[in-house]
Parts: structure tokens; C-alpha cells; sequence
């Protein structure tokens, strides 16, 4: 069944001062999750949120938290950003080696998350195959985890449309994330190709109007899959 594109705005990117005005600005404007980067200082060099803000953020909000953990440990954190109150974990393929991606997608669901699975620019999409006929979603990182603000990298949207291609081969259908670089100018590229959830850091947060800025990139992104499904 076909589903309009949502935007997943990251909080790294938001006002940590002024994070409830940012929230429920988001929520006015009609995000469809609240995207929350997890990370390390190892798996990626950079050290960002963690469960004690997620706790915060499931009474603040009746949005999806989306929880994406760039981490080098996601076997020990998921049960700790389940029990927080996120809805769905995302974990990084590069750190879960031979069984362990599977355990990791069961583990999320014995949950009661949705399980997503991402995976670093140069990491092939066939990464995915053991896991992809299970996951709820695949998030295609667009940049290189560790920092907001990075610029899209070209070409990313080739990997949006691999994995679609993969998935229906399987019979699979999982919604397709990317996150990196994505504004009003790049939203139409991957949603073309098969995107449906679009983490938007900077190009809503940084924006003198937020929730306009949140709705240009949906429409545009809409507007591209809309087309491109029109022309199959």
C-alpha cells in the first residue's frame, strides 16, 4: 500500500536549550518520527545523546522515536534504548559480524522495536541479504556517520534504488531511510529511487521557519516519487 514520504528530523541538529519548542514545532509541521543519533566516540569520533534523553523524549512527544545507534557495542544497547521507549533501533551492519546482524534484528523485535539496519556509504548493499526479508527498515546513510551538516554525497540514490531492486527480489518490502545531506534540493533524488523516510538534520532545524522548511522538503520529495511512479 502506498505511504507519502516522511520526514524523520534529526535532533542533533535541534536547539538542546529549547528541545521541547523544537519537538512539538516538528510535530505541528507533520514529521513523521524523531530521529535521535546515538553515538560513541568509537564507531564513529564523535559522542552525542543518550538514554537518559530518549526517556525524556518518549514523555515529550507521541512521535516514533527512531534511534539510530552508531555504536561499536549494539548488542549490549538495545536493550537499554528499548526499555527507554524507542520505537525503532537502527544498528550498523559494519560492526555485526557473521550471526550477530541476524541476533541483533531479533533482539529489537523481542523488544517490541522496529528493526532497521544501515549501512555506511561504501558498505554493499549485499551486506543486507541475511537480514533484509526480516528488517522493517534499511537506512542508506547518504554521508559518513559522525557529524550533522555534511553535504550529500552524489550518487547515494543509486543505492536507494539497489536495495528496492534486492527487496522485491526477496519478496521484501522494508521502508527505505537515508540520511545525510538531505534538503529540498537532494529529497527528490533517493525519494525518485524509492526512499520513503528522510532524515533531515540542518535543512529544518538551522531554517528560519522549521516547519516550513520541514514541509518544502516533503513536498519535493513527494512530488519526485509521485513522478517517478507515474512513469513505471
Amino acid at each position: 500500500m502506498y505511504q507519502p514520504v516522511k520526514i524523520a528530523p534529526s535532533i542533533l541538529s535541534a536547539d538542546f536549550l529549547s528541545m521541547g519548542n523544537d519537538i512539538a514545532c516538528i510535530e505541528r509541521a507533520g514529521a513523521g518520527y524523531v530521529h535521535v543519533d546515538v553515538m560513541d566516540g568509537h564507531f564513529v569520533p564523535n559522542l552525542s545523546m543518550g538514554v537518559p534523553l530518549v526517556k525524556q523524549l518518549a514523555k515529550a512527544t507521541s512521535l516514533p522515536l527512531d534511534v539510530h545507534l552508531m555504536v561499536s557495542n549494539p548488542l549490549d544497547q538495545i536493550p537499554w534504548f528499548a526499555q527507554a521507549g524507542a520505537s525503532s533501533l537502527t544498528v550498523h551492519a559494519e560492526v555485526l559480524y557473521g550471526d550477530a546482524l541476524v541476533q541483533a534484528v531479533r533482539m529489537i523485535h523481542e523488544a517490541g522495536c522496529k528493526a532497521a539496519v544501515s549501512l555506511k556509504p561504501k558498505t554493499p548493499v549485499q551486506t543486507l541479504l541475511p537480514v533484509l526479508g526480516d528488517v522493517d527498515m534499511v537506512l542508506i546513510m547518504s554521508v559518513e556517520p559522525g557529524f550533522s551538516g555534511q553535504s550529500y554525497i552524489e550518487g547515494s540514490e543509486g543505492r536507494v534504488a539497489e536495495v528496492v531492486s534486492l527487496a522485491r527480489a526477496m519478496g521484501a518490502s522494508p521502508l527505505i531511510q537515508v540520511d545525510g545531506g538531505i534538503g529540498e534540493a537532494t529529497a527528490p533524488k533517493v525519494a525518485r529511487e524509492g526512499a520513503d523516510v528522510l532524515v533531515c538534520g540542518n535543512a529544518v532545524f538551522a531554517a528560519e521557519d522549521p516547519a516550513c522548511a520541514l514541509r518544502a522538503v516533503q513536498a519535493a520529495a513527494e512530488s519526485a516519487r509521485m513522478q517517478a511512479l507515474g512513469s513505471e
